[in-house]
């Protein structure tokens, strides 16, 4: 669906308004568990510690509702409903150690998960206050699978300070991830953050593996499903699996007949193989399924340079003709006669050359064959310390909810990836930071009708789930959490993303983080 976007230009009187805030959300708050026993925690945290953190290193920022594009217009803020509120920092509550990073936050890092099409990505996310000190915030997208339609996310951990594997502070799994109930349900954009209440934080102090057991690993299935059932046994009972199911032509090779038979690989096969399947295993075709005679096919030929021509042949097998340069004609020396007609054969006999109406043409010959799968990979035992709470080792930033539009903000995150002109102005490795005020917006493509942007150069990947903090102190490295990035636009047409959005957060909000601050998750160890 094309993304449109409308953002509100506004004068400096409305910017001293408040945009809509409804009262305290009456509806149950949706609680979903990510990782529910210590058992499927200490296995999330295999995963990203596994194979030397492959999964963690190469991780690839997520890009789900990433980019909305449109024209600005006018969007009148409404009046607030409800008085504003904050709730404290870690700052207002005890003092702090120093950061290396000067002027930036320590809360803020990375979540890393695994998304839809099943391979690990992240985003951006911030440690929050919270009465166990075990909060975490992002976007709603960053938690919630809007793409498969699946509950949430798998394996979600967040790392704060997180650089080329290195967990400064420790690895966090998630327990229990809360939204708003119109996000749950309908994917409502002006709801689009979550809080996710995490377990204890663990460094690993060892990693042993060791190869998957015998009765796995030397075991052919069938089909995929054989295999992932086998997959899913591994995880179940061992901390961690490091590895992946590996599809192989069986042995002795079967031609796929059966159209509806989508386990197959399609193989270039030699000229005697392939003839060997048309006169010895193909089975009878009637006359209008039967390939065409050597005269028809002829007359069927794409005559331009580089033209290519199927032919199915019998069942599961064809041959595909190419027309092609006399270099490449001449490229096969061994010449075979049949009655008046020469052909060329090259050294593998998996090209035929031949002249036809004064062109040079290759036929290849291919196969259906039919797949067998088997699991590869090992075992992973990690040995883990316990470091203690999140908020004890970062501390939490406070939250702000139904504040006035207009306010100085700064934004913290890992943005990645190109502008629209094709310009890389960040990697996503370290976190940097945008600062403006935040005005009224609007995107009705994903469903936002009350939100606020904020002008930013941020690209969209891997700025996802980016903390906007409100009054936020530049020496104590505090503030208040008003804001999480869910997607960011060029609204100037000049292929240079510009404005980055975020939900409003309003009394709403207030109910979803008191519901996730209230949450005690415990440790893994």
């Amino acid at each position: 669906m094309k993304r449109t976007l409308a953002l509100g230009g506004v004068a400096a009187g409305l910017l001293a308004s408040a945009v809509v805030a409804s009262p305290a959300h009456a509806e149950k708050i949706p609680a979903k568990p990510l990782a529910e026993t210590n058992f499927a925690a200490k296995q999330v945290a295999a995963f990203w510690f596994g194979e030397k953190m492959a999964n963690l290193i190469h991780a690839t920022p997520y890009n789900v509702e990433t980019k909305v594009s449109s024209k600005v217009v006018a969007h009148m803020p409404k009046a607030p409903t409800s008085k504003p509120g904050v709730v404290g920092s870690s700052a207002e509550q005890k003092p702090t150690g120093t950061s290396k990073n000067v002027n930036l936050p320590r809360s803020s890092g990375k979540v890393f998960f695994v998304g839809a099409d099943n391979k690990p990505h992240w985003c951006s996310a911030t440690a929050v206050q919270s009465l166990h000190k075990n909060l975490v915030a992002t976007a709603g997208h960053c938690v919630f699978d809007t793409v498969k339609g699946k509950t949430t996310m798998n394996k979600w951990v967040f790392i704060p300070g997180y650089y080329e594997g290195k967990a400064p502070w420790g690895i966090y799994v998630g327990k229990i991830a809360f939204t708003h109930s119109d996000y749950d349900a309908f994917a409502d954009g002006d709801h689009n953050y979550a809080f996710v209440a995490v377990y204890k934080g663990i460094q690993v102090t060892d990693v042993k593996t060791d190869k998957v057991k015998n009765w796995v690993d030397n075991r052919i299935f069938k089909t995929r499903a054989e295999a992932e059932k086998a997959q899913q046994e591994v995880e179940t009972k061992t901390t961690g699996w490091a590895g992946r199911i590996v599809p192989f032509v069986s042995t002795p090779e079967t031609v796929v007949r059966d159209k509806k038979n989508k386990e197959y690989q399609q193989t270039w096969i030699d000229v005697s193989t392939w003839a060997y399947w048309q006169n010895t295993e193909a089975p009878a075709l009637a006359d209008d399924k039967k390939a065409p005679t050597l005269k028809e096919a002829l007359e069927l030929l794409n005559k331009g340079r580089g033209q290519t021509t199927d032919f199915k042949t019998a069942p599961g097998t064809g041959i595909k003709v190419t027309r092609v340069s006399l270099t490449d004609y001449n490229s096969a020396k061994d010449e075979v006669k049949i009655g008046d007609v020469e052909f060329r054969v090259s050294e593998d006999k998996k090209s035929v050359y031949f002249v036809y109406d004064h062109g040079y043409y290759k036929a290849n010959f291919w196969a259906k064959y039919d797949l067998d799968y088997k699991l590869t990979g090992k075992i992973v035992e990690i040995t883990l310390k316990d470091v203690g709470r999140l908020g004890d080792n970062v501390s939490g930033q406070g939250l702000a909810y139904n504040q006035k539009v207009g306010q100085p903000t700064y934004v913290f995150g890992y943005p990645s990836g190109a502008h629209k002109d094709g310009n890389f102005a960040f990697t996503g490795k370290t976190l940097k930071w945008t600062y403006g005020k935040t005005f009224p917006a609007e995107a009705p493509s994903i469903k936002g009708e009350a939100l606020q942007g904020i002008k930013s150069s941020f690209t969209g990947e891997g700025a996802l789930g980016s903390g906007w903090l409100f009054k936020y102190n530049n020496s104590k490295r505090f503030g208040y959490l008003n804001g999480v990035t869910i997607s960011v636009s060029d609204t100037d047409g000049n292929d240079r993303y510009d404005t980055s959005l975020s939900p409003y957060f309003d009394g709403e909000t207030y109910e979803v983080y008191k519901a996730a601050a209230a949450t005690d998750s415990g440790s893994i160890i």
